[in-house]
């Protein structure tokens, strides 16, 4: 196994479409690419194994109940199918998109979905490295448990993600540099707590939204049944971060809160600018800012950009960190709105024991 090492993410589109490539290059011609990265992470044993009968243990409990194989609950045979969606992404009328021909219009699509679902990829590969770090730095046993399963759900995740993009997408685009600076900085802080809020609240948070908020619109079987067993998942793993959380920010010096406060803040204003292709305009050649501005007036961007905020901000407001200095600058963003919607930290435990059916659900 040859190792390259980069100094940052690899910027090339990657292409799995050229069978002449795969049938010359044997496993020891490919290079793993690799970027390291440093972290002081303060590790926690516990030696203490009496487990609490508490909602976290349920969780845990559930995760190992719930387990799903990609192999098995997915049927990988079914056609492939890319949706055309002009006029929810706001392209109609577009005359970058409108002057293309037909197959130009249609690999602009394909190109769509492949960065979108890239970006779905990294950001696992990102949540499956910080639980694995959760089960090292958590404090409590019950919290190194659910990490652990965690772990594991999201390892299911990448594979799942990855085998998709190589197989149906044929095309796998470079994290985006928002995601990337989010994940570079939950992974290298030192502190247990801002790697949960930054995870389980914020990234996961914004996963769900986007996952539901693309679902209904898939036509790909295949895709709509992946979403929804990831969907079950993420959805322990928020209802996890906001149950284990909600006590211990309590705890923290009102100093110590306004700096998880501000990092959850500057969190979310990246994420703002998370799901939008940029790196797919600029591969067309065109006005990347221009059409930025088209897409961020679309019912589909309206529409996560209110799915991801009215999951996030009553959370981070259940936990403690919607603070009174933070307030005027999720006010100036249009959040505040959301602070009295439903949040995830009451659990329907009907709705989380659930038994898995994907079939019965795309039906």
């Amino acid at each position: 196994m040859k190792l390259d090492y980069r100094d940052e993410a690899p910027r090339k589109i990657q292409r799995f479409d050229t069978k002449d490539l795969q049938d010359q290059l044997s496993e020891q011609d490919v290079a793993q690419v690799v970027e390291i990265f440093k972290t002081p992470l303060n590790g926690h044993y516990n030696w203490d194994y009496r487990i609490q009968d508490d909602r976290i243990k349920k969780l845990y409990q559930l995760g190992k109940k719930l387990n799903w194989d990609a192999d098995v609950d997915i049927d990988w045979q079914r056609p492939i199918k890319i949706d055309w969606l002009p006029e929810i992404n706001n392209m109609a009328g577009y005359e970058p998109y409108e002057s293309l021909s037909d197959t130009r219009k249609a690999e602009f699509w394909r190109h769509g979905q492949a960065w979108t679902l890239s970006q779905f990829l990294h950001g696992e590969q990102g949540a499956l490295l910080v639980a694995s770090q959760l089960a090292s730095c958590a404090p409590t046993l019950n919290a190194k448990l659910y990490a652990a399963s965690q772990t594991f759900d999201e390892a299911r995740h990448v594979e799942s993600f990855n085998r998709f993009i190589r197989d149906r997408c044929k095309m796998m685009y470079p994290v985006n540099r928002h995601l990337k600076g989010i994940l570079d900085r939950i992974l290298t802080d030192s502190r247990w707590d801002m790697k949960f809020i930054g995870m389980q609240v914020v990234i996961e948070g914004l996963a769900l939204s986007a996952f539901n908020t693309m679902r209904p619109f898939c036509s790909d079987m295949v895709l709509k049944d992946l979403l929804y067993l990831v969907i079950r998942d993420e959805a322990r793993h928020v209802t996890f971060g906001i149950n284990y959380l909600e006590e211990f920010v309590q705890t923290l010096s009102q100093e110590e809160k306004e700096d998880r406060a501000q990092f959850a803040y500057e969190a979310c204003v990246v994420s703002r600018d998370r799901l939008i292709a940029t790196d797919v305009y600029e591969h067309f050649g065109w006005d990347v800012e221009e059409t930025r501005q088209r897409v961020l007036e679309g019912e589909v961007y309206g529409q996560f950009r209110s799915a991801l905020f009215s999951r996030v901000i009553p959370n981070l407001k259940r936990i403690g960190l919607l603070t009174d200095a933070i307030r005027p600058k999720f006010a100036e963003l249009g959040m505040l709105e959301y602070e009295d919607w439903p949040d995830d930290g009451d659990i329907d435990w009907l709705e989380m024991e659930r038994p898995l059916d994907a079939a019965e659900e795309v039906a």
